[in-house]
């Protein structure tokens, strides 16, 4: 290789013939085509006529809303996606270099008449991609990872316990997801979101029907308002009804190795099927915190926080286990597998993603971005608070404590994620891992037996989460006081339900088992299985 491309006189004398060449060929080309010389008292005033006029977007927007007006019924929501698409464009500094146009049917082009950001509006920031297929894809695999979520927990609340009780945490956990998913299409999506039709109480109740059918306007941007909800009926459907099991499923690791079956899953499917939807219609669906202009992006109140009170109302009722406070003090009751226990929090926050980035509601990569950082910023300075608090006071590294500390800047990020900074996001999960430690300790002082330790992680930083809101906030448009007086309304809403719910049951058919049962291990007495089987 090296003696051929040895420098030579041959290639010299054939380098400068093909350069000889070259330069003869292109004389050549411009003797043949010689320009004329411009005449520039023709050429000027023709270059100012062709020059084009930029895009008006204010002309063309007044024009739009004009036509609003005069437009039957049929055409104003085509109109008025065009109208929300150029107002979206003003407001978010879009520089559009012309106005909307039809496609081949003579219909606007529906990917712009949503953002202007794509298809018939020419923008320096085009999309290469159908938006609104990509958002809906979005929903439904942040739907998943929800759903995943319910193993986490699953697996959380097994390695937290006792091996005798493995069966029975699953059991529950099973019926949770299965009973939110019936009930949410039966009664809870339609009374979460009455849409203003508040048929009792307005702003504060409406107890819905079945969903009916969802697929209308199933595949264009007709079922939400454009950027704020940009996916089909059915998505966002199954994208909420995930949500609603979660309440339960915080609960479920709260009363966990004591609580009898059947009334657990008497109260479990009323607070999903009942309670949450209310609540939830108090905020997302229109109701009295979303008029008070109430911040929870994701459910560090709705979601977490209700669950956190719910579950510490039955811990009340239920008492601690036989053995947890003596005379002597608190006898802690390790549970049986660590292992388990990192599982299901390392899938819990990989299922927030979808919990957090989902509560987007589109793909819109701007806010979507900042909530996956936000996400996970959060969460690891929630470990790092909690590993350096608990080895502080216990003179030893807790597993336990750091992995609840991930939980915690978990649940103390989802009210704020989409309006603070990575810095922010930092400093909101550090304060939550040592809040959550804080919490578990008092608690324990308090002889509140809480095996995992949801109370402290949902409902303390669910509290945490909503204050963080105000404190971090770069929108400066959350109030101090409204963040206090929804938080509280959550708060005892789900706690007042699970007292005088739970505490019926109680009265009726009893919530705890026998202390035989209990040392015996739930798997057997409630169950007549054992999830460890040992051959010899």
């Amino acid at each position: 290789m090296k003696e051929i491309l040895k420098p030579t006189k041959y290639s010299f004398i054939l380098g400068m013939f093909l350069m000889f060449s070259l330069v003869g060929f292109t004389s050549e080309l411009y003797a043949q085509e010689e320009p004329e010389p411009p005449n520039t008292e023709e050429t000027a005033p023709v270059e100012e006529e062709s020059a084009e006029e930029p895009y008006d977007i204010n002309s063309d927007l007044a024009s739009l809303k004009s036509e609003l007006a005069e437009a039957s019924e049929e055409d104003k929501e085509g109109i008025q996606g065009k109208i929300d698409a150029l107002e979206y464009a003003i407001a978010n500094g879009i520089t559009l270099e012309s106005g909307f146009t039809e496609d081949e049917d003579g219909d606007g082009d529906i990917l712009a008449s949503y953002t202007g950001l794509s298809g018939g509006v020419t923008t320096n920031y085009e999309y290469a991609f159908d938006f609104f297929t990509i958002s809906m894809v979005w929903t439904v695999i942040a739907a998943a990872l929800v759903f995943l979520m319910h193993l986490g927990f699953s697996s959380l609340e097994i390695g937290l316990t006792r091996s005798k009780n493995t069966v029975n945490v699953l059991f529950k956990n099973a019926w949770i997801i299965a009973i939110g998913l019936i009930t949410y299409a039966v009664i809870g999506f339609n009374t979460h979101y009455p849409l203003g039709n508040w048929g009792m109480i307005e702003n504060w109740l409406s107890i819905g029907g079945p969903i009916g059918n969802l697929n209308e306007g199933g595949d264009n941007f007709s079922y939400g308002p454009g950027a704020a909800l940009c996916m089909t009926g059915y998505g966002d459907f199954i994208f909420q009804a995930m949500f609603a099991a979660t309440a339960a499923t915080i609960v479920s690791g709260a009363v966990a190795e004591r609580v009898k079956l059947l009334p657990f899953l008497i109260f479990a499917t009323l607070l999903v099927g009942v309670a949450y939807p209310i609540v939830g219609s108090w905020h997302w669906g229109g109701g009295v915190l979303a008029a008070a202009g109430f911040k929870d992006f994701a459910g560090s109140a709705v979601v977490h926080a209700f669950g956190g009170f719910a579950a510490l109302a039955c811990v009340l009722i239920l008492g601690p286990r036989k053995g947890k406070y003596t005379d002597e003090g608190m006898k802690p009751i390790p549970g049986h597998s660590m292992p388990f226990a990192a599982v299901g929090v390392f899938l819990l926050w990989f299922g927030w993603y979808g919990f957090n980035g989902g509560s987007v509601l589109s793909a819109d990569p701007a806010p979507l971005g900042l909530v996956f950082t936000t996400t996970s910023l959060a969460a690891a300075a929630g470990v790092i608070g909690a590993a350096i608090i608990s080895w502080f006071m216990f003179q030893k590294p807790d597993l336990s404590m750091a992995l609840n500390g991930a939980l915690a800047g978990l649940v103390g990020i989802t009210a704020n994620a989409d309006i603070v900074t990575a810095i922010g996001a930092i400093g909101i999960g550090l304060i939550a891992g040592v809040i959550v430690v804080l919490s578990v300790v008092m608690l324990d002082k308090l002889k509140i037996d809480d095996p995992v330790g949801a109370i402290s992680v949902h409902g303390t930083c669910g509290i945490w989460g909503i204050l963080a809101a105000y404190f971090f906030d770069q929108s400066g448009e959350v109030s101090l006081g409204t963040q206090l007086f929804g938080i509280i309304l959550v708060a005892v809403a789900a706690f007042a339900f699970s007292i005088v719910v739970f505490g019926a049951i109680k009265a009726f058919m009893g919530v705890r088992v026998s202390e035989e049962e209990e040392d015996e291990g739930l798997d057997k007495s409630e169950h007549g299985t054992e999830a460890y089987i040992y051959s010899k």
